[in-house]
């Protein structure tokens, strides 16, 4: 480059036969340095080009054109297509889309990805755990117990107890830190499911659904209501394009996208009205977006409402066990100072001045120690650790069943819902439309279609061909169609049945403007141009009784056009309804020629889009049948006492006939007024005449989003607690209305998604069931495990505090109850936790989120079996020696292994609150078997092998049989328990502990 440079500027300066003056010695130095840094500038741009991979704008041009929304360097780029012409990209049919296509792109540019801001390590749970107010209590229990210890049996043995409990401390911790941490990593997995999107490429001239990672800069991408913005980019086409950039900007106001003010899209923001395609320029960390992802991590450490009243209730025993606690250490005292104590010869423990003060010492940390036991045998520690280990387990499980958890607190929210509030398409039936009916004016037009005249058959033609947001692609295999269920049916049909040819009838035409289909108006219209006369177009398609209010004339068979009177209307009226009753989504198809007294200025062209003063083209009945099980489904939930409503945007006479074949509107009460109402109608109400009417609903019909959202408050402030389904952008306000958000995770839209709580994957009504019976299930396995944990605190305080006020010694130490907890609090929970869902579930109505966690049938079941283990414990603490005629230790080791295996027995009984036959489905769940197995040869192990560790002795086969024949009874101990009846009313005491408990959580 050097040496071209220097040949040619002296060549051309050659040629200037002219004296070098001083004037022309400035110009020709100026002259050299300007053609030099061209040069140069030349020469590195052709460098760059080369290090880019050939295209010619590299990523930093990229990102600050769109970031600053620059106008004047778009143009300077060539605008968009020029942009897109230097990204190797064709505006019509896409990228080339191959593997060595891709690769080079994403060398080139980076890829869709985000780096996303560490999550939480697992020391941050750990220190989390140990914040927790009974951790607090164990840890000085356990500090006082080794200084205890010490003093009084010296560092070599006086070590154990506290160092025992100290260990069982840190295994509590490390429990509920690594249930803690693999919640999160869970929600982590479920958070990139829920990322995957889909979007619709165009390749190679072909629309194709790829993964939001697959797309690369350069991709056309199509968009239509509801979507979010996958990447940065620019404008390509598209008609009355509104975005949301509110999770950029923090305005709420919604942007107009066009192509002359401003073609400018960034990753994130949402569609909210209007289609179209637009050109990528920057994709993962090179977008705002991207920047603003680095810099957020998941937060899964939200605590639901039944957490934090179980952390409540667990701090509340813990206080009481202190109080108990206490008491006991009052009463021993007073019991060894007025002499009422003794030693094992017999003598009294204090006579006054003559107890030496060592021995007074002592006796004092005896006491003090056996008050630390009693403590620890009263915190319920595995309370919170079971109530994670059930949410992870649940959410997992939900994963499996097409339900993805995005708020924990759903899990048991959904088992308390009253209604139901659920869509019709798609959710209740199949969302595959067919084309079943065809009427021309007051005629229905059968499968031949040659009766048509061709001039109608013309229009028809491109009415579908051009209001539409699907597209055709011809495929070796025939055509094949995208877009919505509806878009696709239509399409289908015009393309098979009227032989239409989409490609010719859209090159043959310019498209003026467009008016996208919304939920609110129902219709969609476009106003073209032909280019082989220049004359105007309008095409509407839209809900049948919308589309008819705007004619006032229809062609007949013929293709006559024939004025709509009063009688002719009413008629088609009657044949809409009919199609309807009949199951049929009804969509008419209208159309006007824009005369030259209607045209107006260019620049307001959108008044050229009459929606008044046109012609009917024709009618179509759609086919969405419903979906198997989806009448089951509907039974089981109203079985359980869960109320459906069926909201739709369908007219009034479809809606019933969907409901009635679904399940949801009886034939009886079709004949209440109240029952089938449209959303006008429910809009229109007074606030009371809604708050009167409301209940007797189940079908909405003609209804708009504002319509759902004010179902939803109205049911709410009546005591309700409702779901509510929901696949729209529109949908967003009622899905976090609701108490449950339930999106659609195949049709739903990204904004209904994000403001859902649970995404329902399968789109179907069979999977909202199932998640209300995961809902209850979730509130059942919690309460068997406060049932089951409950018995063990409650009969290991009594046990300890008795033997302690009347023996001055407790048969349970402080590690083998904190054994016991924690085999029982981690498996124990598991165990209880892994009982899939069953239709005993649905037998039962809703849970109120009034009624007690600690229900009467659990006080009814927990009390006789702890009584029972209290009585059984004592009896072997005092008579122990007797009946076995054994020594003191091996005593204590029959009353710890039964105390264990009563615990084993009696988780058994927990697994059913209700039934007497707590042995049902007990097969299936091998999870549970193998916990139990688990537990009893952990048992084993303690008191066989870990005599020093437990202060255990071995036991001989026959001490073992008396053990597992005691533990035993609890099995027909708890059958007859379950025969004895329970009043309804929850216990007054215990009521306003609820409360009470419910405020501090709070």
């Amino acid at each position: 480059m050097t040496e071209t440079t220097s040949a040619i500027v002296p060549a051309y300066l050659g040629c200037l036969d002219v004296p070098l003056t001083i004037h022309r010695r400035r110009w020709r130095s100026a002259f050299v340095t300007i053609y030099c840094s061209r040069a140069f500038q030349s020469f590195f741009q052709s460098v760059s080009v080369s290090d880019n991979k050939g295209f010619k704008l590299d990523q930093k041009t990229l990102t600050r054109l769109v970031k600053v929304k620059s106008l004047d360097q778009l143009q300077e780029l060539g605008g968009v297509k020029g942009v897109a012409s230097a990204l190797k990209t064709d505006a019509a049919h896409g990228v080339c889309g191959d593997a060595d296509d891709v690769a080079q792109r994403l060398e080139a540019f980076g890829s869709n990805t985000y780096k996303i801001a560490a999550a939480k390590r697992f020391l941050h749970f750990v220190w989390e755990a140990c914040q927790d107010l009974t951790i607090f209590i164990l840890i000085g229990c356990a500090a006082l117990s080794l200084a205890l210890g010490i003093l009084e049996h010296g560092l070599r043995d006086g070590w154990s107890d506290g160092g025992s409990i100290f260990l069982a401390v840190i295994l509590v911790i490390s429990v509920s830190a690594i249930s803690n941490y693999r919640q999160q990593r869970e929600f982590d997995k479920l958070l990139k499911v829920g990322s995957n999107l889909q979007i619709e490429a165009v390749r190679n001239g072909e629309r194709l659904q790829i993964s939001i990672f697959e797309i690369v800069v350069g991709d056309v991408i199509c968009l239509k209501i509801g979507d979010q913005v996958p990447a940065d980019g620019l404008l390509l086409k598209g008609y009355s394009l509104e975005v949301d950039e509110s999770s950029m900007t923090g305005e709420s106001d919604h942007v107009e996208i066009n192509q002359s003010q401003n073609p400018f899209l960034f990753s994130g923001t949402k569609v909210v009205n209007g289609h179209a395609q637009m050109l990528v320029t920057s994709v993962g960390m090179n977008t705002t977006w991207g920047e603003m992802m680095s810099q957020i991590s998941s937060d899964t450490s939200e605590q639901t409402p039944l957490q934090a009243r179980i952390r409540g209730l667990a701090s509340s025993i813990g206080i009481v066990g202190l109080l108990v606690a206490l008491s006991n250490l009052i009463v021993s005292k007073i019991y060894y100072f007025t002499g009422n104590t003794k030693d094992k010869r017999g003598n009294k423990e204090f006579n006054g001045s003559r107890t030496k003060v060592n021995h007074i010492i002592m006796a004092v940390i005896g006491m003090v120690g056996t008050a630390v036991t009693i403590v620890v045998a009263a915190i319920p520690e595995g309370l919170p650790v079971a109530m994670t280990i059930t949410l992870c387990y649940a959410m997992k499980r939900m994963m499996a069943d097409k339900a993805m958890v995005r708020k924990l607190s759903a899990c048991e929210i959904m088992g308390s819902a009253t209604t139901i509030c659920t869509d019709k398409t798609g959710t209740l039936t199949m969302n595959q439309m067919k084309v079943a009916k065809f009427w021309i004016g007051e005629k229905p037009v059968e499968e031949v279609y040659s009766s048509i005249s061709s001039r109608l058959l013309s229009l028809i033609q491109e009415g579908v061909a051009m209001n539409t947001t699907g597209s055709r692609h011809i495929s070796g295999s025939g055509f094949e169609f995208s877009g919505s269920p509806t878009e696709k049916a239509i399409l289908s049909w015009a393309s098979l049945d009227l032989h239409m040819d989409m490609e010719r009838l859209k090159n043959n035409s310019i498209i003026q403007d467009v008016e996208a289909f919304n939920s609110h108006k129902k219709r969609s219209g476009i106003l073209i141009k032909r280019k082989i006369d220049n004359t105007m177009q309008v095409h509407w398609k839209g809900a049948a009784e919308v589309i008819l209010a705007m004619c006032n004339s229809y062609h007949n068979a013929s293709g006559h056009i024939k004025d709509m009177d009063d009688d002719a209307r009413e008629k088609l009226e009657h044949i809409i309804q009919g199609m309807a009753a009949s199951s049929l989504r009804c969509i008419a198809f209208a159309h006007k020629e824009v005369s030259a007294e209607e045209q107006v200025d260019p620049e307001h062209h959108k008044a050229l889009l009459k929606d008044n003063g046109l012609t009917l083209l024709g009618l179509v009945g759609l086919k969405d049948p419903c979906r198997p099980g989806v009448k089951k489904a509907v039974e089981d939930c109203q079985h359980a006492g869960v109320n459906i409503k069926m909201i739709t945007g369908d007219n009034i006479f479809t809606a019933k006939s969907i409901a009635t074949e679904c399940g949801i509107l009886k034939s009886e009460q079709d004949t209440i007024s109240e029952a089938v109402i449209e959303g006008e109608q429910f809009r229109n109400y007074t606030p009371e005449e809604r708050m009167q009417k409301v209940d007797n609903i189940r079908v909405m019909a003609r209804s708009s989003p504002f319509d759902k959202l004010l179902m939803v408050q109205c049911l709410k402030q009546k005591g309700h607690v409702v779901a509510v389904t929901g696949d729209g952008t529109n949908d967003a306000p009622a899905l976090k209305e609701a108490d449950i958000g339930l999106s659609m995770g195949m049709q739903g839209t990204e904004v209904a998604k994000d403001s859902s709580d649970i995404v329902i994957m399968d789109d179907d009504f069979a999977s909202v069931a199932t998640v209300l019976m995961w809902g209850r299930c979730v509130y059942n396995s919690i309460q068997k495990f406060i049932q089951f944990q409950l018995t063990v605190n409650v009969a290991a305080l009594v046990i300890n505090f008795v033997a302690a006020v009347s023996a001055g010694e407790v048969p349970l130490t402080a590690v083998q109850l904190l054994w016991v907890n924690l085999i029982m609090d981690t498996l124990g929970a598991l165990a209880l936790a892994t009982d899939k869902p069953t239709k005993e579930l649905m037998e039962n109505p809703p849970v109120s989120r009034t009624e007690p966690l600690i229900t009467n049938i659990m006080w009814r079941n927990l009390l006789p079996q702890a009584t029972y283990q209290i009585a059984v414990v004592l009896t072997l603490r005092f008579r122990g020696n007797t009946i076995f005629g054994v020594d003191d230790k091996v005593q204590d080791t029959l009353i710890f292994n039964t105390f264990v295996l009563c615990q084993v027995f009696n988780e058994f009984n927990a697994r059913k609150l209700e039934k007497k036959n707590v042995f049902k489905g007990l097969l299936t769940n091998k999870i549970f078997l193998g916990i139990i197995a688990l537990i009893i040869i952990l048992q084993l192990v303690m008191v066989e092998l870990l005599n020093k560790y437990a202060d255990t002795e071995r036991l001989n086969w026959e001490q073992w049989g008396a053990c597992l024949g005691i533990a035993a009874i609890s099995w027909p101990l708890g059958w007859v328990v379950k025969c004895l009846p329970v009043p309804q009313k929850p216990i007054p005491i215990v009521s306003y502990l609820e409360v009470r408990i419910y405020k501090n959580s709070s």
